[in-house]
């Protein structure tokens, strides 16, 4: 959808390089959540780790039943700019981190029983009226990206079945004060795969669902991609609460939130050849500004850009940083690119915002918000004084 709306906008004349962010896109994505709260019952959550533009906020706030976030900070920014339900979830909370996120969560989601049993009594202090949730893993792996995949082999994430089992046969009340059970496995999946993990994990983990109130399912579900099947959700979802209906039901994705919301607007500063290769150094950088395109990797898609070889002019795109591996990927295009030419990279809202750092001093995206009454506004502008102070 991103693409279809940067043509609506006058993204030649912008400050680069510079992330802009669609409220239509953003407002047809909830549209599709809304169907999944409407026709089930659960909740969603917007996982703030992957998309955190307050901007935002209000228009997301008005669909869906809070934040899940990953730490103190986004706990914080939850509680301030969104306004409804905190959830928060960590491999590892500090004591400072309590005190920090007990008094602002609804819900705290431990990842280990010995966190739970150090950090919970100071946590029940500071908010009688907080729920524990523990992070279970099923062990039963969806992804094909390992550091993406929360169930790869002795993943630091999530409780096992053999330590929930060790636990109840030294004590059998070991699950006094917790309401409910989180589990994640999915990145960037559809239904299929979240039915196949959790019938792996009511296997598991059924036994203690009785005792329970509610269930997270977790994040990765990319429910408003286009070819996502929407029903097999809901019929999942409703098919669990049928057998189990004294829970609620819990999801917390974050690209389904901004999935094709975004794009990054970046200048081509200048074109050289080592060979056969010419080179293009983008004002933007892969390591600064897109770290997943190193990380996954992936090669984002880019407007009026081909396969290399598929169009006239094939060049190799890179940024600016002195990283010789920011290298953005190899694209071809109908004309030769030229200094000052535009270059708009697809689905660039989601994590990659985040994500961002000043590396080598590099300066971070700008922000606009392309509003639904066709107004593009500056939301936020960085420079010199933002490197500094960070550092």
């Amino acid at each position: 959808m991103d693409k279809a709306l940067a043509g609506q906008f006058d993204l030649e004349s912008i400050h680069t390089p510079a992330f802009v962010v669609f409220e239509e896109a953003i407002a047809h994505n909830l549209s599709i959540l809304w169907q999944v709260i409407e026709q089930t019952g659960c909740k969603i959550l917007m996982a703030t780790k992957c998309f955190s533009m307050t901007r935002t906020f209000g228009l997301i706030a008005e669909t869906l039943d809070g934040i899940c976030a990953s730490g103190p900070h986004e706990a914080r920014l939850g509680a301030e700019h969104f306004g409804k339900e905190i959830h928060a979830f960590a491999a590892g909370f500090s004591e400072e981190d309590i005190r920090q996120l007990a008094p602002i969560c609804n819900h705290l989601v431990f990842n280990s029983f010995s966190q739970w049993q150090r950090l919970g009594p100071l946590a029940k202090e500071l908010n009688p009226n907080l729920k524990f949730g523990l992070r279970c893993n099923p062990e039963h792996s969806e992804g094909e990206v390992e550091i993406y995949d929360p169930c790869a082999a002795s993943s630091r994430l999530g409780i096992v079945k053999d330590e929930f089992e060790k636990e109840k046969a030294s004590d059998e009340t070991f699950l006094e004060g917790i309401s409910g059970l989180h589990f994640h496995t999915l990145c960037e999946m559809d239904s299929d795969a979240l039915e196949r993990t959790l019938a792996v994990f009511e296997v598991k983990f059924g036994q203690y669902l009785d005792r329970m109130e509610w269930v997270n399912f977790g994040g990765g579900h990319h429910i408003t991609r286009g070819n996502y099947d929407v029903e097999r959700l809901v019929q999942v979802i409703n098919e669990f609460k049928a057998r189990h209906p004294h829970l609620t039901v819990y999801l917390e994705p974050g690209e389904a939130v901004a999935l094709n919301a975004g794009v990054l607007v970046a200048s081509v500063l200048d074109v050289t050849r080592n060979g056969d290769v010419q080179n293009v150094i983008l004002d933007t950088s892969a390591t600064c500004h897109m770290p997943d395109v190193l990380e996954m990797p992936y090669r984002p898609n880019i407007i009026g850009a081909g396969d290399p070889g598929e169009k006239v002019h094939t060049y190799r795109l890179g940024g600016l940083s002195c990283l010789a591996g920011d290298i953005i990927g190899d694209y071809s295009f109908d004309a030769p690119l030229e200094i000052g030419d535009r270059l708009i990279f697809l689905d660039m809202a989601i994590y990659s915002m985040v994500k961002t750092n000043t590396f080598n001093g590099v300066a971070l995206p700008w922000i606009y918000y392309g509003t639904a009454d066709g107004k593009l506004e500056l939301v936020r502008q960085f420079g010199y004084e933002d490197f500094k102070e960070r550092l």
